[in-house]
Protein backbone atom coordinates (compact mmCIF):
# COMPACT_ATOMS: atom_id res chain seq x y z
CA UNK A 1 0.00 0.00 0.00
CA UNK A 2 1.37 3.23 -1.36
CA UNK A 3 2.07 5.70 1.73
CA UNK A 4 0.67 8.91 2.14
CA UNK A 5 1.57 11.74 3.89
CA UNK A 6 -0.06 15.55 4.11
CA UNK A 7 2.76 16.67 2.01
CA UNK A 8 1.44 14.22 -0.84
CA UNK A 9 -2.16 15.18 -0.34
CA UNK A 10 -1.43 18.78 -1.28
CA UNK A 11 0.23 20.78 1.74
CA UNK A 12 3.92 21.17 2.31
CA UNK A 13 4.28 22.43 5.59
CA UNK A 14 7.97 23.52 5.38
CA UNK A 15 7.44 25.36 2.52
CA UNK A 16 4.92 27.24 4.69
CA UNK A 17 7.49 27.86 7.23
CA UNK A 18 10.39 28.35 4.45
CA UNK A 19 8.00 31.14 3.19
CA UNK A 20 7.23 32.81 7.16
CA UNK A 21 11.12 33.21 7.17
CA UNK A 22 10.84 34.75 3.48
CA UNK A 23 8.66 37.30 5.05
CA UNK A 24 10.22 38.46 8.10
CA UNK A 25 11.85 41.34 6.72
CA UNK A 26 8.71 42.48 4.94
CA UNK A 27 6.58 42.05 8.71
CA UNK A 28 9.76 44.07 11.18
CA UNK A 29 9.77 46.95 8.63
CA UNK A 30 6.26 47.85 9.78
CA UNK A 31 7.12 47.53 13.85
CA UNK A 32 6.13 50.80 15.31
CA UNK A 33 6.33 51.75 18.88
CA UNK A 34 3.73 49.38 21.17
CA UNK A 35 4.93 46.10 19.48
CA UNK A 36 5.57 43.37 22.05
CA UNK A 37 7.89 40.76 21.04
CA UNK A 38 7.49 37.12 22.02
CA UNK A 39 8.94 33.45 21.07
CA UNK A 40 6.01 31.69 20.81
CA UNK A 41 4.23 33.75 18.11
CA UNK A 42 0.70 32.19 18.53
CA UNK A 43 -0.50 35.62 19.45
CA UNK A 44 0.43 39.02 18.00
CA UNK A 45 0.85 41.31 20.93
CA UNK A 46 0.85 45.25 21.29
CA UNK A 47 0.75 47.38 23.98
CA UNK A 48 -0.56 51.19 24.28
CA UNK A 49 1.89 53.67 26.34
CA UNK A 50 0.45 54.41 29.61
CA UNK A 51 -1.13 57.87 29.77
CA UNK A 52 -1.52 58.61 26.28
CA UNK A 53 -5.18 57.95 26.29
CA UNK A 54 -7.44 59.14 28.78
CA UNK A 55 -10.05 57.08 27.86
CA UNK A 56 -9.57 55.27 24.45
CA UNK A 57 -11.75 53.11 22.72
CA UNK A 58 -10.82 50.39 20.64
CA UNK A 59 -12.10 50.09 16.86
CA UNK A 60 -11.53 46.97 14.30
CA UNK A 61 -12.01 46.56 11.17
CA UNK A 62 -12.25 43.25 8.60
CA UNK A 63 -12.47 43.34 4.62
CA UNK A 64 -10.71 41.73 1.67
CA UNK A 65 -10.37 42.80 -1.87
CA UNK A 66 -12.92 41.34 -3.64
CA UNK A 67 -12.36 40.34 -7.66
CA UNK A 68 -9.75 43.16 -8.37
CA UNK A 69 -7.68 39.91 -7.37
CA UNK A 70 -8.42 37.91 -10.51
CA UNK A 71 -7.18 40.38 -12.59
CA UNK A 72 -3.90 40.89 -10.21
CA UNK A 73 -3.80 36.89 -10.10
CA UNK A 74 -4.27 36.65 -14.47
CA UNK A 75 -1.80 39.25 -15.27
CA UNK A 76 0.91 38.05 -12.51
CA UNK A 77 1.18 41.00 -10.57
CA UNK A 78 1.00 40.65 -7.02
CA UNK A 79 2.26 43.65 -4.97
CA UNK A 80 -0.37 46.01 -5.27
CA UNK A 81 -3.34 43.85 -4.03
CA UNK A 82 -1.53 43.81 -0.40
CA UNK A 83 -1.84 47.98 -0.22
CA UNK A 84 -6.00 47.60 -1.21
CA UNK A 85 -6.01 44.48 1.59
CA UNK A 86 -4.74 47.26 4.34
CA UNK A 87 -6.05 50.59 2.80
CA UNK A 88 -10.09 48.30 2.87
CA UNK A 89 -9.04 48.34 6.69
CA UNK A 90 -7.76 51.06 8.00
CA UNK A 91 -9.73 53.57 6.02
CA UNK A 92 -12.78 52.43 7.44
CA UNK A 93 -11.82 52.93 11.11
CA UNK A 94 -11.04 56.68 10.06
CA UNK A 95 -14.25 57.41 9.43
CA UNK A 96 -14.41 57.08 13.58
CA UNK A 97 -11.53 59.49 13.98
CA UNK A 98 -9.71 56.03 14.72
CA UNK A 99 -5.66 55.81 14.37
CA UNK A 100 -5.03 52.22 13.45
CA UNK A 101 -2.21 50.32 15.36
CA UNK A 102 -2.00 47.06 13.82
CA UNK A 103 -2.78 44.83 11.15
CA UNK A 104 -3.17 41.48 10.66
CA UNK A 105 -3.71 39.17 7.25
CA UNK A 106 -4.99 35.79 6.39
CA UNK A 107 -3.80 34.00 2.73
CA UNK A 108 -5.86 31.49 1.65
CA UNK A 109 -4.41 29.42 -1.61
CA UNK A 110 -4.14 26.26 -3.36
CA UNK A 111 -0.40 25.65 -3.75
CA UNK A 112 1.79 27.83 -1.55
CA UNK A 113 4.17 29.99 -4.01
CA UNK A 114 6.64 31.68 -1.83
CA UNK A 115 7.64 33.89 -4.67
CA UNK A 116 3.89 35.24 -4.90
CA UNK A 117 3.20 35.50 -1.76
CA UNK A 118 6.48 36.80 -0.53
CA UNK A 119 5.50 39.95 -2.72
CA UNK A 120 1.53 39.85 -1.60
CA UNK A 121 2.73 40.49 2.03
CA UNK A 122 5.90 43.04 0.65
CA UNK A 123 2.24 44.79 -0.58
CA UNK A 124 0.86 44.45 2.90
CA UNK A 125 3.77 45.44 4.62
CA UNK A 126 4.36 48.73 2.53
CA UNK A 127 0.28 49.60 2.98
CA UNK A 128 1.00 49.03 6.63
CA UNK A 129 3.91 51.68 6.66
CA UNK A 130 1.36 53.93 4.26
CA UNK A 131 -1.18 53.43 7.24
CA UNK A 132 1.56 53.71 10.24
CA UNK A 133 0.59 50.74 11.83
CA UNK A 134 2.71 47.37 12.43
CA UNK A 135 1.64 44.02 10.77
CA UNK A 136 2.01 41.89 13.81
CA UNK A 137 0.17 38.65 12.81
CA UNK A 138 -0.93 36.77 10.00
CA UNK A 139 -1.73 33.03 8.49
CA UNK A 140 -1.52 31.65 5.17
CA UNK A 141 -3.43 28.44 4.41
CA UNK A 142 -2.69 25.78 1.45
CA UNK A 143 -5.87 24.13 0.43
CA UNK A 144 -5.61 22.37 -2.80
CA UNK A 145 -9.04 20.70 -2.37
CA UNK A 146 -10.46 24.21 -2.13
CA UNK A 147 -8.23 26.82 -4.38
CA UNK A 148 -7.27 26.24 -7.67
CA UNK A 149 -3.13 25.97 -7.73
CA UNK A 150 -2.79 29.66 -8.86
CA UNK A 151 -5.52 31.14 -6.53
CA UNK A 152 -5.52 33.14 -3.35
CA UNK A 153 -7.52 34.49 -1.81
CA UNK A 154 -6.90 37.78 1.07
CA UNK A 155 -8.70 39.06 4.37
CA UNK A 156 -7.60 41.30 6.52
CA UNK A 157 -8.02 42.61 9.87
CA UNK A 158 -7.24 45.70 12.02
CA UNK A 159 -6.97 47.11 15.37
CA UNK A 160 -6.95 50.70 16.20
CA UNK A 161 -7.89 52.82 18.82
CA UNK A 162 -9.92 56.74 19.21
CA UNK A 163 -10.32 58.52 22.58
CA UNK A 164 -13.74 58.28 23.14
CA UNK A 165 -14.40 62.34 23.26
CA UNK A 166 -13.19 62.66 19.74
CA UNK A 167 -15.39 59.41 18.13
CA UNK A 168 -17.09 60.70 14.98
CA UNK A 169 -20.35 59.23 14.05
CA UNK A 170 -22.18 62.16 12.31
CA UNK A 171 -24.66 62.36 14.67
CA UNK A 172 -23.45 66.34 14.61
CA UNK A 173 -24.43 67.15 11.34
CA UNK A 174 -26.76 69.80 10.20
CA UNK A 175 -27.91 71.71 7.43
CA UNK A 176 -25.72 73.98 5.91
CA UNK A 177 -22.23 71.90 6.26
CA UNK A 178 -19.76 71.57 3.60
CA UNK A 179 -18.72 68.15 2.36
CA UNK A 180 -15.11 67.88 1.44
CA UNK A 181 -13.96 65.33 -1.08
CA UNK A 182 -10.27 63.90 -1.28
CA UNK A 183 -9.73 62.30 -4.29
CA UNK A 184 -9.04 58.60 -4.75
CA UNK A 185 -6.23 57.40 -6.50
CA UNK A 186 -8.07 55.33 -8.98
CA UNK A 187 -11.22 52.40 -8.77
CA UNK A 188 -9.62 51.26 -5.67
CA UNK A 189 -11.20 47.85 -4.37
CA UNK A 190 -14.95 47.97 -5.65
CA UNK A 191 -16.84 47.51 -8.87
CA UNK A 192 -14.65 45.02 -10.35
CA UNK A 193 -17.28 41.98 -10.91
CA UNK A 194 -18.45 44.97 -13.17
CA UNK A 195 -14.97 46.02 -14.40
CA UNK A 196 -14.41 42.38 -15.42
CA UNK A 197 -17.39 42.65 -17.77
CA UNK A 198 -17.06 45.91 -19.28
CA UNK A 199 -13.01 45.45 -20.37
CA UNK A 200 -11.91 41.98 -22.46
CA UNK A 201 -9.14 39.81 -20.69
CA UNK A 202 -6.83 42.06 -23.18
CA UNK A 203 -8.10 45.20 -22.50
CA UNK A 204 -7.64 44.52 -18.73
CA UNK A 205 -4.01 43.59 -19.70
CA UNK A 206 -3.87 46.29 -21.68
CA UNK A 207 -4.73 49.03 -18.63
CA UNK A 208 -3.63 46.18 -16.03
CA UNK A 209 -1.31 48.73 -13.73
CA UNK A 210 -4.31 51.54 -14.33
CA UNK A 211 -6.88 49.35 -13.05
CA UNK A 212 -4.94 47.47 -10.46
CA UNK A 213 -3.44 51.06 -8.93
CA UNK A 214 -3.62 50.36 -4.87
CA UNK A 215 -6.42 51.87 -3.12
CA UNK A 216 -5.49 55.16 -1.56
CA UNK A 217 -4.38 55.09 1.99
CA UNK A 218 -5.80 58.63 3.68
CA UNK A 219 -4.17 58.15 7.34
CA UNK A 220 -1.37 60.39 7.22
CA UNK A 221 -3.31 62.91 5.51
CA UNK A 222 -6.38 63.10 7.59
CA UNK A 223 -5.44 62.11 10.85
CA UNK A 224 -3.47 65.84 11.69
CA UNK A 225 -6.89 67.42 10.55
CA UNK A 226 -8.99 65.33 12.60
CA UNK A 227 -6.81 66.15 15.71
CA UNK A 228 -6.77 69.46 14.80
CA UNK A 229 -10.30 70.39 13.82
CA UNK A 230 -14.21 70.00 14.47
CA UNK A 231 -14.81 67.01 11.99
CA UNK A 232 -18.25 65.94 11.75
CA UNK A 233 -18.32 62.72 9.74
CA UNK A 234 -16.36 61.10 7.35
CA UNK A 235 -17.48 58.35 4.79
CA UNK A 236 -15.02 55.70 2.47
CA UNK A 237 -16.97 55.83 -0.62
CA UNK A 238 -16.80 52.07 -1.38
CA UNK A 239 -19.06 49.73 -2.16
CA UNK A 240 -22.31 51.05 -2.68
CA UNK A 241 -20.31 54.79 -3.02
CA UNK A 242 -22.37 57.66 -2.74
CA UNK A 243 -26.00 56.31 -2.51
CA UNK A 244 -24.77 53.66 0.51
CA UNK A 245 -21.85 54.71 2.05
CA UNK A 246 -22.05 58.48 2.24
CA UNK A 247 -25.64 59.00 3.06
CA UNK A 248 -25.10 56.43 6.46
CA UNK A 249 -23.42 59.35 8.23
CA UNK A 250 -26.72 61.75 7.48
CA UNK A 251 -28.66 62.43 10.73
CA UNK A 252 -32.40 61.73 9.77
CA UNK A 253 -34.00 64.74 7.75
CA UNK A 254 -30.75 65.62 6.17
CA UNK A 255 -29.54 65.00 2.53
CA UNK A 256 -26.42 66.12 0.67
CA UNK A 257 -26.47 68.07 -1.91
CA UNK A 258 -23.13 67.18 -3.98
CA UNK A 259 -22.25 69.26 -6.95
CA UNK A 260 -21.11 67.29 -10.25
CA UNK A 261 -17.94 69.22 -12.04
CA UNK A 262 -16.21 70.13 -8.61
CA UNK A 263 -14.00 67.61 -8.95
CA UNK A 264 -12.55 65.92 -11.80
CA UNK A 265 -13.69 62.27 -12.91
CA UNK A 266 -10.91 59.94 -13.60
CA UNK A 267 -11.19 58.80 -17.26
CA UNK A 268 -11.16 55.29 -16.17
CA UNK A 269 -14.81 55.67 -15.05
CA UNK A 270 -15.92 57.47 -18.02
CA UNK A 271 -14.47 54.88 -20.05
CA UNK A 272 -16.20 52.51 -18.06
CA UNK A 273 -19.37 54.54 -18.31
CA UNK A 274 -19.20 54.83 -22.37
CA UNK A 275 -18.08 51.45 -23.13
CA UNK A 276 -20.67 49.19 -20.78
CA UNK A 277 -23.77 51.86 -21.62
CA UNK A 278 -23.70 52.07 -17.54
CA UNK A 279 -26.19 54.19 -16.16
CA UNK A 280 -24.94 57.50 -14.32
CA UNK A 281 -26.93 56.40 -11.48
CA UNK A 282 -25.25 52.77 -11.16
CA UNK A 283 -21.78 54.41 -12.06
CA UNK A 284 -22.52 56.50 -8.28
CA UNK A 285 -24.02 53.63 -6.55
CA UNK A 286 -20.88 51.16 -7.84
CA UNK A 287 -17.75 53.23 -8.27
CA UNK A 288 -16.17 56.32 -6.21
CA UNK A 289 -15.93 58.91 -9.56
CA UNK A 290 -12.66 60.04 -8.01
CA UNK A 291 -13.37 60.61 -4.64
CA UNK A 292 -12.10 58.45 -1.87
CA UNK A 293 -12.50 59.59 1.30
CA UNK A 294 -15.26 62.57 2.13
CA UNK A 295 -15.56 64.44 5.34
CA UNK A 296 -18.50 66.34 6.52
CA UNK A 297 -17.49 70.26 8.51
CA UNK A 298 -19.29 73.29 9.50
CA UNK A 299 -18.81 76.08 6.96
CA UNK A 300 -16.63 78.15 9.10
CA UNK A 301 -14.17 75.06 9.92
CA UNK A 302 -14.43 74.38 6.45
CA UNK A 303 -12.16 76.84 5.45
CA UNK A 304 -9.90 76.22 8.34
CA UNK A 305 -9.42 72.55 7.01
CA UNK A 306 -8.60 73.62 3.39
CA UNK A 307 -5.66 75.59 4.41
CA UNK A 308 -4.05 72.85 6.62
CA UNK A 309 -4.85 70.68 3.47
CA UNK A 310 -3.33 73.04 1.13
CA UNK A 311 -0.42 73.90 3.61
CA UNK A 312 0.38 70.15 3.73
CA UNK A 313 -0.19 69.91 0.10
CA UNK A 314 -3.22 67.46 0.44
CA UNK A 315 -5.36 67.57 -2.81
CA UNK A 316 -9.09 68.13 -1.81
CA UNK A 317 -12.36 69.39 -3.29
CA UNK A 318 -15.73 71.44 -1.84
CA UNK A 319 -18.04 68.73 -3.36
CA UNK A 320 -21.28 69.72 -1.82
CA UNK A 321 -23.21 70.49 1.60
CA UNK A 322 -25.61 69.07 3.80
CA UNK A 323 -29.56 70.28 2.96
CA UNK A 324 -32.63 69.78 4.45
CA UNK A 325 -34.44 66.98 2.84
CA UNK A 326 -36.76 64.41 4.80
CA UNK A 327 -37.65 62.40 1.32
CA UNK A 328 -34.00 62.04 -0.25
CA UNK A 329 -30.93 61.37 1.00
CA UNK A 330 -28.67 62.58 -1.63
CA UNK A 331 -29.03 64.73 -4.65
CA UNK A 332 -26.21 65.68 -7.73
CA UNK A 333 -26.71 68.83 -9.27
CA UNK A 334 -24.98 70.80 -11.47
CA UNK A 335 -21.66 73.00 -10.96
CA UNK A 336 -22.74 76.85 -9.61
CA UNK A 337 -26.76 75.50 -8.82
CA UNK A 338 -28.06 74.33 -5.47
CA UNK A 339 -31.10 73.99 -3.81
CA UNK A 340 -32.93 76.75 -2.00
Amino acid sequence: MKKMTYKSSGVDIDAGNAFVRDIQSSVRSTFVDGVCLTKAGFGGLFSLKPGEYKDPVMVSSTDGVGTKLLIAQANQVHDTVGIDLVAMNVNDILCVGAKPLFFLDYIACGKLDRKVLADVVKGIARGCRQAGCALIGGETAEMPDLYAKDEYDLAGFTVGVVERSRIIDGSRIREGDAVIGLPSSGIHSNGYSLVRKVFSKSEQKARVREILKPTKIYIKDVLPVIEKFDIKGIAHVTGGAYYEKLTKILPQGLCFEIKKGSWPIPKVFKDIQAKGHVPEEDMYKTFNMGIGLAMVVAPEVQQQVSSAFRTARVRHYVIGRVVSDKKQRIVFVSQGKGSK
